[in-house]
């Protein structure tokens, strides 16, 4: 299988890494809003993994998170 490429030179794309497991953290608040905005778009929609870097584990944990703390009215719905 071919490594990937970046456009701007020829080395290799480097895997981005989980944010939850290199800083090792257990669990994810819903009531962590900053930690929470850097996994949604400008547009308020949840990024996927290979935008964000998260294994798939913590990907689920994030996703239930967000949706909770949009429940709760800490996060938008919708970004106007």
């Amino acid at each position: 299988m071919r490594p990937q490429y970046n456009n701007r030179d020829s080395q290799p794309a480097q895997k981005k890494q989980c944010y939850f497991c290199s800083n090792k953290m257990t669990t994810v608040d819903y009531k962590d809003i900053q930690t929470l905005r850097r996994f949604m778009s400008p547009h308020a929609k949840i990024l996927n993994h290979a935008r964000t870097g998260t294994c798939p584990k913590h990907q689920r944990v994030v996703t239930k998170a967000l949706k909770r703390a949009r429940h709760m009215a800490l996060l938008p719905f919708v970004a106007s």
